[in-house]
């Protein structure tokens, strides 16, 4: 027996045994023509060994890590493509993992802890995804036009110690338009993150929050159609002429610009942008105070709707003043709150949710009608209900019913209180008053896609599944480059309506794009055990179910227990119901 360093690669096919079920004969010619003509020519590219091929699974040897990795990533990009194509009856998704550790070389084969890792990782990946063990990630990182989200420690069966994981999940991201994007019939107007150009680059936090800020107020006009905050920021740091991110958002105009913090003093520029002949309409460079922050957002958004929208009027840009924040350092503290509360989301991690509370409170405790204070305050806890983390979820959904109370008092028109009211009512069961607040929520912004996204998800377990799935599409449609955290919702939202229509299949299939951009959340996870158990596919269940253990490990017991309850029919709430305690799950 000889030890020695390698790069270990475990793949397997998703779904095999459903697979095989409906058609043996087919997923065999199709795994078999899948590993010659695409698999094994990736793997010998990247100078790998397949050290065994076991039924649905591969494992594969590298010397370098960069290669297991990037061959792990050719072969799902070549996956993806291959899947498009229209006269292809059977399409198979892999998942992957990739671990860097001591392995024992014996004939050809290869034993120890570092096959084991790779084998226990690759059921954390997605459909179509990539799982990183932390060593492979630091070594591979640097080197890789590919990013990788950080997804915490996992305890894997069967290993001793926590692994800390690394996901890619740009795997199941829709390609880009290739061609434009039809024109809305109005206005309409994407926001470019605007560049932080302090000597500090943590103050990106800052400039982000002005840009997300600015996009809400011009939010606000019925009459333009704005498009969300995360599709635009999915080009930050990149170099795309803004032509070319008009025609792949669908918009007539941007907006761009700078953000430059000195002490208490802030310099921002922007540029207003035609963006068909990319040629500037407008442009303005301030200077102020951080005390003025609010009016340089109102007076920015006064002078673009002027540019592009003059039958607008002025006095509709007004909003409750009530609802600013009369401290700058309290707004601050919010931005921080909302940046670390998005991480702790992504990555499953209570102790980063407990900081975001922590910030929101502080920011609420300096300014007592700081609203984006009190809107990541009910949010957060809201999602704490969601995970049974921490203290007994009525209480928390309690706390979060007092923040949302505090912030209609702030401003009764703020979309986001009526958004987060509706969730709370949800919660409490009462599906008619959710969806009428959020429905509200929407009428007042219609741009707004959190609660649009929201509306579909409500909608769809609420027995509207037609309703829903158009405001799903809406949303797609306002945000089109969406990132994980919210595009999932739309497909969670498609997949709920699915199971509510009894389509197991469709289920599966939006359950599985959701999980592919965020895992760490409980009802996509659910759906899956359900579908899979009913399917007759128990050991994948099983994973699903680990998984779900793994960040919240009382929901699915909190379903049975009948202490939460999702679906509004008893029909469709039963039948989720049945699915797990098929897959073996208990109270």
């Amino acid at each position: 027996m000889e030890r020695r360093l390698a790069a270990i690669l475990a793949a397997d096919a998703v779904g095999f045994s459903r697979l095989m079920g409906e058609d043996e004969a087919g997923t065999l010619t199709a795994l078999k023509a899948l590993h010659k003509e695409l698999f094994a020519p990736k793997v010998a590219e990247h100078r790998g060994r397949i050290v065994k091929l076991m039924g649905d699974g591969a494992l594969v040897e590298f010397a370098s890590v960069v290669d297991a990795v990037n061959c792990a990533l050719a072969v799902q990009r070549a996956i993806a493509a291959r899947n498009q194509e229209p006269l292809r009856d059977k399409r198979i998704e892999l998942r992957i993992a990739v671990n860097l550790g001591d392995v024992i070389f014996e004939g050809s084969d290869l034993y120890g802890d570092g096959v084991n890792v790779a084998a226990r990782l690759q059921a954390l990946a997605a459909p179509g995804g990539i799982v990183l063990s932390a060593t492979a990630h630091e070594h591979a990182a640097p080197k890789l036009d590919a990013a990788f989200q950080d997804g915490g420690s996992q305890s894997l069966k069967n290993i001793a110690k926590p692994i800390r994981v690394f996901h890619w999940s740009d795997a199941a991201r829709p390609a880009p338009a290739e061609k434009a994007l039809t024109l809305p019939d109005k206005p309409s107007i994407a926001v470019m993150p605007f560049d932080n150009m302090s000597a500090d680059g943590e103050q990106d936090y800052f400039s982000d929050g002005i840009t997300e800020d600015i996009i809400t107020e011009l939010s606000r006009f019925s009459s333009l159609f704005v498009i969300a905050r995360n599709s635009t920021f999915s080009y930050k740091g990149k170099a795309v002429e803004l032509t070319q991110i008009a025609r792949e958002l669908g918009v007539h105009y941007l907006l761009e610009g700078s953000i430059r913090r000195a002490g208490q003093r802030v310099r921002l520029t922007a540029q207003l942008i035609d963006g068909e002949s990319g040629s500037h309409l407008w442009a303005e460079k301030y200077d102020r105070e951080l005390e003025d922050i609010f009016e340089l957002q109102e007076e920015i958004t006064g002078n673009v709707v002027a540019s592009i929208a003059p039958q607008i009027e002025i006095a509709e840009m007004a909003r409750a003043q009530a609802g600013k924040a009369a401290r700058f350092q309290s707004y601050d503290l919010a931005l921080k709150a909302q940046a670390r509360f998005y991480d702790a989301v992504r990555m499953g991690r209570p102790e980063l949710h407990k900081e975001a509370l922590d910030l929101a409170t502080e920011a609420v405790t300096q300014d007592s009608r700081c609203a984006h204070g009190l809107w990541i305050l009910a949010f957060a806890q809201i999602e704490q209900y969601l995970l049974r983390w921490g203290d007994s979820p009525e209480l928390v959904l309690e706390r979060a019913w007092q923040a949302t109370e505090r912030l209609f008092e702030v401003d009764s028109s703020d979309t986001r209180a009526y958004t987060a009211r509706g969730l709370i009512y949800f919660y409490r069961g009462a599906h008619d008053a959710a969806v009428a607040d959020l429905r509200r929520g929407y009428e007042l912004n219609p741009n707004h896609v959190t609660t649009i996204f929201t509306l579909a998800w409500c909608e769809s377990l609420s027995g509207l599944t037609e309703e829903a799935k158009a405001h799903a599409a809406l949303g797609l449609r306002l945000s089109p480059r969406e990132n994980e955290l919210w595009l999932c919702v739309a497909y969670l939202a498609l997949a709920q309506a699915c199971f509510a229509e009894g389509d197991y299949a469709e289920t599966r299939k939006w359950a599985e794009l959701a999980i592919q951009m965020h895992g760490r959340a409980p009802i996509r996870r659910t759906l899956m055990i359900a579908c899979c158990a009913q399917a007759g596919s128990l050991e994948e269940a099983e994973g699903h179910a680990e998984f779900l253990a793994s960040f919240s490990p009382d929901f699915a017991s909190s379903l049975l227990r009948g202490e939460l309850r999702i679906y509004k029919s008893a029909d469709e709430n039963s039948r989720l119901l049945d699915g797990l305690r098929k897959a073996g799950l208990s109270d």
